[in-house]
C-alpha cells in the first residue's frame, strides 16, 4: 500500500491569543492544512528554523512556501517602502535555506503569495514593493478580491488550470525582475506577472495569488501527485 505523502508547510512565529492563553506560536493558517489534507497529503508544519534543514528535508516529500508578511527589501538589495509592515528576517533566512535545498534535491515545491516572492528573490530576482493603486490585487482593507489571469501556452500551470482562470488575491508588491531559470507564465490583466515555474525541475511552481482560498485544489493535488512520485523514486 502507497505511503500518504508528507509536506511540509512552512508557518511564523507570531504573538498569538487563543482561550486563556497568550504566547508566541508558529502559525500555519488552516486553509493550508485543509487544501493539502483534501488534496491527499499529510501536512507538515514547519516552524521557521534554519537547524536540521537536510534532516527536515528527508523525512517530508513536497514542500508548500506559504504566504504572509513581506519579505526584507535587503534581500534583494532595496530600501524598504515607507508603507511597508516590518519583516520578518528570521522567517525569509528559514525559508531560502529550505526553498534553496528542496529545488537542490529536486523536491516537489510550490510556493503561494510570498513564497512565490521568495523563490523569485532566491534566484535573483527582486519585488515591486507597491503596486498602483487599485482595487484588483488588494482592496486596501487586507481582505482578498477576484480577478482574471492569463496563463502562457503549454505552461505547467495551463495544463492545471487552463489559458485563463478566476483567482482570490490578496497583495499589494508585485514580482518584479524575474530570477535565474524562472519563467513568468500568467498574468493579470494589468500585465502584473501572477505565476513562475522552474521548467528545469519536476515541479517548482510558483503563483501570487491563494488558491487554497478557493474550492478547487488543482495545484495542491498536483504538489501532492509529484510528492507521491518523488518518494516512490527516493524508496526505490
Amino acid at each position: 500500500m502507497a505511503r500518504t505523502p508528507l509536506v511540509g508547510v512552512t508557518s511564523y512565529v507570531e504573538n498569538a491569543r487563543w482561550a486563556h492563553w497568550s504566547s508566541l506560536a508558529a502559525l500555519t493558517p488552516f486553509a493550508y492544512v485543509r487544501a493539502l489534507s483534501s488534496a491527499g497529503a499529510r501536512p507538515v508544519q514547519l516552524p521557521p528554523e534554519t537547524d536540521a534543514v537536510m534532516e527536515t528535508l528527508d523525512a517530508v516529500d513536497g514542500l508548500l512556501v506559504t504566504g504572509g508578511i513581506d519579505v526584507d527589501p535587503a534581500l534583494y538589495g532595496a530600501d524598504r517602502h515607507p508603507e511597508m509592515p516590518g519583516a520578518r528576517p528570521e522567517r525569509d533566512q528559514a525559508e531560502l535555506v529550505l526553498l534553496e535545498e528542496a529545488l537542490a534535491r529536486d523536491m516537489p515545491v510550490l510556493a503561494i503569495c510570498r513564497g512565490s516572492q521568495l523563490l523569485n528573490v532566491l534566484r535573483g530576482g527582486d519585488i515591486e514593493q507597491r503596486l498602483d493603486e487599485g482595487d484588483l490585487h488588494d482592496n486596501g482593507e487586507r481582505e482578498t478580491t477576484e480577478h482574471g489571469v492569463r496563463i502562457k501556452q503549454g505552461s505547467r500551470l495551463a495544463a492545471l488550470v487552463g489559458e485563463t482562470a478566476v483567482v482570490t488575491s490578496e497583495h499589494r508588491q508585485g514580482l518584479g525582475r524575474i530570477g535565474e531559470d524562472l519563467e513568468a507564465v500568467a498574468w493579470a490583466p494589468d500585465g502584473t506577472v501572477e505565476a513562475l515555474e522552474d521548467p528545469g525541475r519536476r515541479f517548482a511552481l510558483a503563483v501570487v495569488w491563494h488558491p487554497e482560498r478557493s474550492e478547487d485544489f488543482a495545484l495542491f493535488r498536483a504538489l501532492v501527485d509529484e510528492a507521491s512520485r518523488f518518494a516512490e523514486e527516493r524508496r526505490a
